[in-house]
């Protein structure tokens, strides 16, 4: 029988890490906190076929896309999450599907990109990380 406080607690605590995950691209003037979000041999990859393996390799794409203004302080860039569902494991594991939005805040706000993440997280004894993301664009 499944323990459903603690399960709804653990789906809490992952729906906070992917909005903290946003947040943070966005808002944190380091990238220290941002990586503190992933495990370290955790996975970012793109559908169309980059992929980043490690924080310290998520950390250099990152620090890359903050040099193109296109997130961290001042980009004036938005990453929204919607429609987040969440699927706890009993063996330490999870994994979420949800649509992401790229908003350009420059000027009148818009929607520039969007698409969708499947995400798989690790329980650690920090918390959950995010251990991959897989980025897909909308199939437009």
């Amino acid at each position: 029988m499944t323990d459903l406080p603690a399960t709804l607690a653990d789906e809490m605590e992952i729906r906070n890490l992917v909005a903290r995950l946003a947040h943070l691209a966005d808002r944190a003037p380091t990238l220290e906190e941002y990586l503190t979000c992933f495990t370290p041999d955790a996975v970012w990859e793109y559908a169309e076929g980059a992929r980043f393996v490690g924080r310290a390799e998520i950390e250099k794409d990152r620090l890359r896309l903050r040099g193109e203004v296109f997130q961290g302080p001042g980009a004036k860039t938005f990453h929204v999450n919607t429609t987040l569902m969440v699927q706890v494991k009993s063996d330490g594991t999870a994994e979420a599907q949800s649509y992401w939005l790229f908003v350009d805040g420059k000027g009148e706000p818009q929607i520039k990109r969007l698409g969708h993440y499947h995400d798989r997280f690790r329980r650690t004894s920090e918390g959950w990380k995010l251990a991959r993301r897989t980025v897909s664009p909308a199939d437009m």
